[in-house]
């Protein structure tokens, strides 16, 4: 799909009166988004710089609402979607949340569903903060701690088991520790350390024995079990403070070189590495998936339940078991019109067609199918295209039949004729009438294509010529009967004939042989 925004939309709104708000407008832009998309969400403390953070990470100098003042700006989630800058046929989602901790709006509880939310929805998650990675940086993710009493993997854990951390991981997204304005020399001991090392320092654990040190290291831990794929990114700053009241309006070269190479590596390693937004089952969520996942993580948290992805994840199966289902029928549908050219010879080329196309039809099922209910959608599958395939046999049949028809009715137009104008009204007509009757069929079988019918057709038509045959053979042995009465007439008047014949013959011989007696006795 092309559908982008070109510019940020509000996805899920923060109000005072009705709490976390999904915008409509928003989720439909989203259902347009047929492409995999990358989801990176930034969260972090209110004023430490984000929707810049957002704004460099999309090409953009402005877009997300970027303040000057104490005063937070973005409320709730907003969300920008733009083509992936390296990946073709991927969409990039950026999500910028609520700063956390905004002492405005005195209430800490839609700060945690504004964070997990952000994790549930997100691929990558960006923790942007300012100064260093200290306890105090630490403590404003104190939303770690309580992760897994906000989420629930499954609706109803089976007997005896117990959602650890770790299962929480195969979930969650990778996370990045975004550090702004950072002033500090990368070393230990006085030795140079990654970015990436000065993060693992900072969430080493102390040897425990003091509730102090409890607490500071059960911050800490979670941040390990729940987020084991860790990277950190420094930035020095940006400016001079004039500078920083107008950083969106500010040129590249106006920049501090150092900061501006730090955000070209940062943006790099978002582009090349962050990954498509996947759910369990390894299934690459689109866009409009993404739409089914905060609809139900939303709806849970306004009804007062705990986000659960297992009931996502079920809910989007629904959707996109629903929609695989439709796909595959029109694929079978769209196969079947393509290699089925009716009527067919016999009934088991279409059957043969059918299974090829059904197989088809079931890979691309398979595809693009969620394990959950897949059995009762596959079930579903099968007996629709049993019942197209009845359709197709239907077709057939009716298809051949016509076209025989047809043929029969224009090769026995050269006998009707010879009916109506008499010619088998003759002694022997019948005869002819059959070798005429023969003919037809001969040339009949002689035809292709005909189809699963053909032979029914032909009973059928011959069943139907009976008492036209019965008629012309009727009137032949008329004729015939006649033709031998007057034939034995004229045998008797031919043999009457020649006795008369014989008889004057012989009177004529008598009387000449009394003649020649006669004057015999004269003389």
């Amino acid at each position: 799909s092309k559908v982008h925004m070109a510019a940020p939309m509000c996805l899920v709104a923060n109000t005072p009166e009705q709490g976390l708000v999904l915008q409509q407008e928003t989720l439909q832009v989203l259902l347009g988004i047929t492409e995999p998309v990358v989801v990176v969400a930034i969260v972090g403390p209110y004023r430490s710089g984000k929707s810049y953070l957002g704004n460099r990470l999309l090409g953009h100098r402005g877009g997300f609402s970027v303040g000057s003042s104490v005063q937070a700006h973005t409320k709730g989630i907003w969300v920008w979607c733009v083509p992936h800058p390296l990946q073709p046929g991927l969409t990039l989602v950026l999500l910028d949340t609520e700063g956390l901790g905004d002492v405005e709006k005195g209430d800490a509880v839609n700060d945690t569903w504004l964070f997990v939310l952000s994790i549930l929805l997100s691929s990558t998650l960006i923790y942007n903060s300012r100064g260093t990675i200290d306890q105090q940086a630490l403590d404003q993710l104190h939303y770690v701690v309580k992760l897994s009493e906000h989420i629930k993997l499954k609706a109803v854990p089976t007997a005896g088991e117990v959602e650890e951390p770790e299962k929480f991981v195969l979930f969650f997204p990778a996370f990045i520790w975004a550090v702004r304005d950072f002033t500090l020399c990368l070393e230990k001991d006085g030795k140079e350390i990654t970015e990436d090392q000065y993060l693992e320092e900072a969430l080493k654990l102390k040897a425990e024995g003091s509730p102090r040190s409890e607490h500071y290291n059960q911050l800490r831990e979670c941040i390990r079990r729940f987020f084991p794929h860790r990277k950190c990114f420094t930035f020095e700053p940006p400016g001079n403070r004039k500078n920083l009241e107008h950083l969106e309006q500010l040129e590249d070269k106006e920049l501090n070189p150092e900061f501006q190479q730090q955000m070209e590596k940062f943006c790099s390693y978002i582009w090349e590495e962050a990954p498509p937004k996947t759910i369990p089952g390894g299934h690459i969520v689109t866009g409009s998936m993404l739409v089914e996942l905060v609809v139900s993580f939303v709806g849970a948290i306004r009804s007062g339940v705990v986000p659960c992805l297992g009931n996502a994840v079920l809910a989007l199966a629904q959707v996109q078991n629903a929609a695989a289902l439709k796909d595959a029928l029109g694929r079978y549908r769209e196969l079947m019109e393509t290699r089925v050219k009716l009527p067919t010879a016999t009934a088991q080329e279409l059957q043969d067609l059918h299974a090829q196309c059904r197989r088809e039809a079931l890979e691309l099922f398979m595809e693009r199918a969620f394990e959950e209910d897949i059995c009762l959608f596959q079930k579903d599958l099968m007996h629709q295209v049993e019942g197209m395939l009845e359709k197709f046999h239907t077709d057939n049949e009716q298809m051949s039949q016509d076209k025989c028809t047809d043929a029969l009715r224009d090769l026995y137009q050269d006998v009707e004729t010879r009916i109506n104008s008499g010619s088998y009204g003759m002694v022997g007509g019948y005869q002819r009438f059959r070798e005429d009757c023969e003919e037809l069929v001969k040339k009949y079988q002689e035809l292709p294509g005909k189809g699963v019918k053909a032979d029914d057709v032909l009973e059928k038509f011959l069943q139907s010529k009976e008492d036209v045959a019965k008629t012309i053979l009727h009137m032949d042995s008329s004729l015939t009967e006649k033709e031998k009465q007057k034939q034995t007439q004229q045998d008797e008047y031919e043999r009457a004939m020649r006795a008369m014949e014989i008889r004057m013959k012989q009177e004529a011989e008598s009387k000449q042989k009394l003649q020649d007696q006669a004057r015999g006795y004269q003389e």
